[in-house]
């Protein structure tokens, strides 16, 4: 990239942006830059760190947008509401530093400690956690809020309501192949958006409320990516988090979340109950179908196919709604077409076979390297055997030694460690190179092994994340198992 420099304008890396920016303002060399996985934006992430700190480098030449995050956090730190400090910004350069907040998301957890379908009580607590944090964005902090910052509108107003249902009716119906009436579709989402825009709308609107930017550290939450914010009704960001598609939370919890939040929301303002609930499902449909937009968009026009992996999620929110919600409103043409999306076979075409359907078991273990290498029950010939030696060690700290790598203070030794995060980027480029290959060849099995001196701290954490990794990303069969400690 080019930018702006005393000697003129030059060419250089994003490294070694970030590196003079983290140098100049922590005064110390950076020991290791590490670009981070991915997310559905054009934004990259960087962990930055040496031996005696740890940030976040983001990069994005949105201008806009960085003004709007970097202003959001100061109001939201401000009033004290748990969001990563800022410690540096070069708007010029479009780069800022932020505070690490490890790498386990609410997503990341879900996947974690789900088994079975079930959602267990101490992932209710943490919702409940969320939830209890919301309406402080929402309300409290709606007052102090700038919203001559927000991007790209000051509001969740008209406007911002036809862009997301023209995003769900090109990038998803049309490539989707369902065939609708535009002119009446068109009158469908007008009565749509009357009757959402007559609740109230003084609120600040977080606009990304899912589990995917909500951060878990030492038993506490963090809110992350909110760039997107502006004023709107309540029901919106709660919508958006009960009806996150991958997260798939069953209909129950998602009702006794619901009337936990409402509670909740009456400490900070009146609720009518009976009212909010009727526009609740309003915005839960309209917040279906601009995350159905953005799946087509990034699954269907850009071909990453694992955004395909949540239209099935997306297809069952929609048909129970269909069929247990009645709202004050008719939309007739749109329900044809919720129908035929339910309905549809030629969706299945744009699944990807090996996310739909797989053979594949993947075996993932951990263990000490005192006790030999993990035996191959499947008769295969084993798989990967990784050494994790060469990390650092969390055992060699006495606040550790009585804890694995599934324990919380451990998670977030290893979240504040380089060389474990570029590890963990190699292992899964080459798992992810061998499921996608075994899924086209159908094969049946596959054994990723860890191991560690103890096979307490470094193997069991590299085991957890493989699995959560692999959980998320494809549709495979992984057992876990802890050799030492189970």
């Amino acid at each position: 990239m080019i930018i702006a420099h005393d000697k003129g304008a030059i060419r250089i890396t994003k490294q070694e942006l970030l590196s003079e920016i983290f140098e100049k303002w922590s005064g110390t060399k950076a020991g290791s830059i590490n670009k981070l996985p991915a997310s559905g934006s054009k934004r990259e992430y960087y962990r930055i760190s040496n031996d005696k700190s740890s940030v976040i480098g983001a990069i994005n030449e949105d201008e806009a947008e960085n003004r709007a995050f970097i202003g959001f956090t100061k109001s939201f730190a401000k009033m004290g509401l748990a969001v990563p400090a800022v410690y540096f910004a070069d708007l010029k350069q479009h780069v800022y530093l932020l505070e690490d907040l490890g790498d386990t998301t609410l997503f990341n957890y879900l996947l974690e400690v789900r088994t079975n379908g079930n959602f267990p009580d101490e992932l209710l607590k943490v919702y409940k956690k969320v939830l209890t944090e919301l309406p402080r964005f929402q309300v409290d902090a709606a007052p102090n809020i700038d919203y001559a910052i927000c991007y790209p509108r000051e509001s969740f107003d008209r406007q911002s309501m036809q862009w997301d249902l023209s995003y769900f009716k090109y990038y998803f119906l049309k490539l989707a192949d369902i065939p609708f009436n535009e002119q009446l579709l068109e009158d469908d989402f007008n009565t749509l958006i009357n009757y959402l825009l007559s609740e109230r709308s003084e609120f600040f609107l977080y606009r990304d409320f899912q589990s995917r930017n909500i951060m878990l550290q030492n038993d506490q939450v963090y809110f992350i990516d909110y760039q997107g914010g502006r004023r709107g009704a309540l029901q919106y960001d709660v919508a958006s988090l009960l009806y996150d598609a991958k997260a798939d939370i069953p209909q129950e919890v998602r009702e006794e979340l619901l009337s936990f939040y409402i509670e909740n929301l009456k400490n900070h303002l009146p609720v009518d109950e009976k009212t909010f609930r009727e526009y609740y499902y309003g915005y839960v449909l309209i917040r279906i179908m601009q995350a159905m937009g953005a799946y087509g968009f990034r699954g269907f026009y850009e071909k990453k196919t694992h955004f395909l992996q949540s239209i099935p999620y997306a297809l069952k929110n929609l048909a129970w709604i269909l069929q247990n919600i009645d709202l004050p409103i008719q939309l007739p043409v749109l329900t044809q077409v919720f129908e035929q999306l339910i309905n549809s076979k030629k969706l299945l075409k744009f699944v990807p076979q090996k996310r739909r359907k797989s053979n594949l078991s993947v075996f993932v273990s951990s263990f000490s390297y005192k006790h030999g290498l993990p035996e191959d029950n499947t008769g295969h010939g084993g798989g990967y055997v990784f050494d994790c030696r060469a990390i650092h060690n969390p055992g060699k700290y006495e606040e550790y030694k009585l804890l694995t790598g599934k324990d919380k203070p451990v998670i977030d030794f290893f979240a504040k460690e380089s060389d474990m995060h570029e590890f963990l980027n190699h292992v899964y480029a080459l798992i992810d190179m061998s499921v996608e290959t075994y899924e086209e060849r159908n094969f049946t099995n596959l054994m990723v092994s860890f191991g560690c001196t103890g096979g307490q701290h470094r193997s069991v954490y590299c085991a957890e994340r493989l699995a959560a990794h692999l959980r998320e990303k494809y549709s495979v069969q992984v057992s876990l198992w802890h050799r030492e400690q189970d």
